[in-house]
């Protein structure tokens, strides 16, 4: 019988990937920062461009559920060193991890207490006249209701993969349904823990998404000797895991009002009595959806295109998933089109 030849190459591959257990974890959020404002445990952080080009600032709020360091992954894996080496000066309100004593922190709080207050420092920090909101996931929710209610300049508002329209919530629409109905609430126990624990959150995201979470194994084993590519892949693998726990204020709201009321799109949300109707909006308007998105897909989002009163407003769909892990030194091509001319180039 005819024995059947080894391949090197696979063997030392699977050693490769063997051995990753036992590397140091690459060192994660490398990018230049300082610190211009603190408010309980949030940091606003101001990333400078290496030569400024442009007059408006970039200010990006993210999800409540995730760390922000996905922008800021490592060299070469970052979308804030990207913005950076073209030019733009960047900054970045994290919200920090809440704890029991934070329960209380509804929308309004992070929306007005937070994020407005946030924005008046990146004006008065940067000497700016204008600002870009770049909001994210639960982020880009935050950011497009704060926008219908700013009183500060927002000339650009960029909202990637965040759900606006709760008409349908994938994945839950049984427990939507029960909460619509009545039949089912999370009220009480809430009030009693005053957190839902990051442990809890991370679950509920892997119900709706864990083939996305078990798949990517199979690539780090096919490419573990590409050290770059090991090493990227080991940052995005952390912050995947690395939840945070939403409050309970948060929680309550967004259900009453989000999902169960719809009030955003339908144009009846309060935050602190001011009418965050959408249709408020003027800004320059760039949406980015992902045509495979479990968690929000594209039917959450461009329903906002109509709402809006923007003149100048851009809906570009991404042929990926939830989460982009930036992968290059380079802005993406959406960003780099449609950016610049809106940014206040200096000089022209």
């Amino acid at each position: 019988m005819e024995k059947r030849k080894s391949n090197p190459k696979k063997a030392s591959r699977l050693q490769s990937f063997l051995d990753i257990k036992n590397q140091d974890m690459p060192q994660i959020g490398m990018t230049p920062r300082v610190a211009v404002w603190k408010k309980n445990k949030a940091t606003l952080w101001h990333y400078p461009a290496k030569k400024k080009r442009y007059n408006v600032p970039i200010l990006i709020i993210y999800s409540l559920i995730n760390r922000p360091y996905i922008f800021d992954l490592g060299p070469g894996n970052s979308l804030i060193e990207a913005f950076g080496k073209e030019g733009y000066d960047i900054y970045l309100l994290d919200f920090g991890i809440p704890g029991y004593e934070d329960g209380n922190i509804s929308l309004d709080e992070y929306i007005l207490d937070y994020i407005q207050k946030g924005v008046q420092r990146v004006l008065r920090h940067s000497g700016a006249t204008e600002i870009t909101l770049l909001g994210s996931c639960i982020g880009g929710t935050l950011a497009a209701i704060y926008t219908a209610i700013a009183e500060e300049p927002i000339k650009n508002l960029i909202l990637t993969v965040a759900p606006i329209d709760f008409e349908s919530v994938p994945q839950f629409d049984q427990w939507t349904e029960a909460l619509r109905e009545g039949r089912v609430s999370f009220d009480e126990i809430l009030d009693v823990l005053q957190i839902l624990p990051a442990k809890a959150v991370k679950s509920g995201l892997r119900l709706m998404t864990s083939p996305v979470y078990v798949s990517p194994l199979f690539s780090l084993l096919y490419r573990a000797d590409d050290q770059e590519y090991v090493k990227r892949w080991r940052r995005f693998n952390a912050w995947t895991k690395d939840h945070i726990p939403l409050t309970a204020g948060t929680v309550k709201q967004m259900t009453h009002d989000l999902i169960i009321g719809n009030k955003l799109i339908k144009g009846t949300l309060k935050i602190r009595e001011k009418k965050a109707k959408l249709n408020k909006i003027k800004a320059n308007l760039l949406v980015i959806a992902s045509q495979n998105d479990r968690l929000v897909p594209n039917t959450m989002i461009s329903p906002i295109m109509g709402a809006v009163s923007s003149h100048d407003k851009t809906l570009h769909l991404l042929d990926s998933g939830h989460a982009q892990m930036h992968s290059d030194d380079t802005l993406p091509t959406y960003y780099k089109e449609w950016l610049p001319e809106r940014s206040g180039p200096i000089g022209q």
